[in-house]
C-alpha cells in the first residue's frame, strides 16, 4: 500500500500573501505610471511580489529550466512524426546545444536541467546527473496497458518532490518547466480529456513536429482507447498517472505540487505541463496560484487545460516545439515585470497619480516633461 498521500498537498499548499499582494498593488498606485497603463506586467509584477512575500518585488536572478524526460510506448502506433523511443536523442541534443531551448537558454543565460524519467536508451548513454532519477526505461502503451506500476508511479512522483526540493534549496527563484518526450503529448490529451470529460477529437493536436491527417487520425484512436482506461480511476490521481500518464508526467506533477509547497513560482510551457498541472489542480485547489501559462502553442488539450484552470496565457507565437522553448521566451516578459514594479519611482507623499501626470499642489508634471 502507498505511503504517499496527495490529500496532503491541499494542508501543505497556501495561496501566494494576499496581504502582500494589496501592498503591491498600494505601492503599484504611487508609481509615477498610472495603474493599468502596464498591462498585464502590472499583475505579473503583483503576483510575483505576493509569490515571494516582498515589497518591492525582488528581481528573477537565478531562474532554470527543467525538463523532465521519458519516451511513450504508445508511439509505436505511428501518433508521433518522430520515431518510437527517440527521446533520448532529443535529449542529447538539448545537452549538447543544439535544439531551440538551448539557444534561447544561452541567450538568457539560463542553466538547462534534464531530468530522466523513463527514456528508451542505456543510461550510461547519458551524463549520471540526468540518468540519476530514472524509474524505467520507456512506458506502457497507454491504449492497452498501464504507463506504470502503482510502485513505479509513487517513485515517479517522488522524484518530482526531489528535484522540486534540490532546486529550491538551490536558491532557484522560478522554474520554466518542460518536457522532452515522444508520445507524450497523446498522454497528456488522454489525461486533459479524462479529467474535462471531453471526446479524444477535441484535444487531439498535430504535436511539436507536425503529424499528417493519418497520423492524426491514429493519434485519435488512441486517445479514444487510453480514455477508456482512464475514466474508472479518476478519483485517485497518482493512480490515472499510472494508468495513462507516464513517469515524466508523473514526476512533473509531484514537481509542481512541491514546487507550490516550497513558494517556488513556475512558468508552464506547453500541452504536457499544462496537463500535469491540471492533475495538480485535482490535487491541490490552491496550486495553480503559483503557475503562469507561458503562451499558447495552438494545441487543443493545452487550450481545454488552462481554460479549466482559468490560466491566461502570457504569449501567443504559436510556438509547439515543447522543450520549455515557450516558457524561456516568457521568462523576460516576467523579468521586465519585476524591474518595473521594483524600479518605476514613487511619487512623494500627498502626491496623486492622474492620467500620466503626476499632480502636486496644483501643478501637472507630465512624464517626459
Amino acid at each position: 500500500m502507498s505511503s504517499l498521500n496527495l490529500d496532503d498537498f491541499t494542508d501543505l499548499i497556501e495561496r501566494p500573501d494576499g496581504g502582500v499582494r494589496r501592498d503591491a498593488e498600494a505601492r503599484r498606485e504611487r508609481q509615477v505610471v498610472p495603474p493599468g497603463s502596464l498591462g498585464r506586467l502590472d499583475d505579473l509584477g503583483e503576483w510575483l511580489s505576493a509569490a515571494q512575500s516582498a515589497v518591492p518585488v525582488r528581481p528573477v536572478v537565478r531562474p532554470r529550466v527543467v525538463l523532465f524526460a521519458g519516451d511513450h510506448k504508445v508511439a509505436e502506433l505511428g501518433v508521433s512524426a518522430r520515431p518510437a523511443g527517440s527521446a533520448g536523442e532529443l535529449v542529447r541534443e538539448v545537452l549538447e546545444g543544439g535544439r531551440p531551448v538551448s539557444v534561447l537558454a544561452r541567450r538568457l543565460d539560463v542553466p538547462v536541467r534534464v531530468v530522466d524519467m523513463a527514456l528508451d536508451c542505456d543510461p550510461e548513454t547519458l551524463p549520471a546527473e540526468v540518468a540519476g532519477h530514472r524509474v524505467r526505461r520507456g512506458g506502457g502503451r497507454i491504449d492497452i496497458e498501464d504507463a506504470l506500476t502503482p510502485e513505479e508511479a509513487e517513485a515517479a512522483f517522488r522524484a518530482g518532490m526531489a528535484v522540486a526540493d534540490e532546486e529550491a534549496d538551490s536558491g532557484t527563484d522560478l522554474v520554466v518547466l518542460g518536457d522532452v518526450s515522444v508520445g507524450g503529448t497523446t498522454a497528456a490529451g488522454t489525461l486533459v480529456a479524462a479529467l474535462c470529460g471531453t471526446d479524444a477529437s477535441v484535444v487531439t493536436g498535430r504535436g511539436g513536429l507536425p503529424i499528417d491527417d493519418l497520423a492524426w487520425m491514429r493519434k485519435c484512436a488512441a486517445i479514444r482507447d487510453a480514455l477508456r482506461r482512464a475514466r474508472p480511476v479518476l478519483g485517485d490521481q497518482l493512480q490515472l498517472l499510472a494508468t495513462v500518464g507516464g513517469a515524466d508526467l508523473t514526476a512533473m506533477t509531484g514537481f509542481l505540487l512541491q514546487s507550490a509547497v516550497r513558494k517556488v513560482p513556475v512558468i508552464l510551457d506547453g500541452v504536457v505541463t499544462a496537463a500535469c498541472a491540471l492533475v495538480g489542480q485535482r490535487v491541490a485547489f490552491r496550486a495553480p496560484d503559483w503557475w503562469l501559462a507561458a503562451h499558447d502553442s495552438g494545441e487543443p488539450g493545452q487550450a481545454k487545460a488552462l481554460d479549466r484552470m482559468a490560466m491566461e496565457p502570457l504569449l501567443t507565437q504559436g510556438v509547439k516545439v515543447g522543450e520549455g522553448a515557450g516558457g524561456l521566451l516568457a521568462l523576460p516578459l516576467v523579468q521586465a515585470a519585476a524591474s518595473l514594479a521594483a524600479e518605476l519611482p514613487t511619487t512623494s507623499d500627498g502626491e496623486a497619480v492622474t492620467g500620466g501626470e503626476a499632480v502636486t499642489d496644483g501643478e501637472a508634471v507630465t512624464d517626459g516633461e
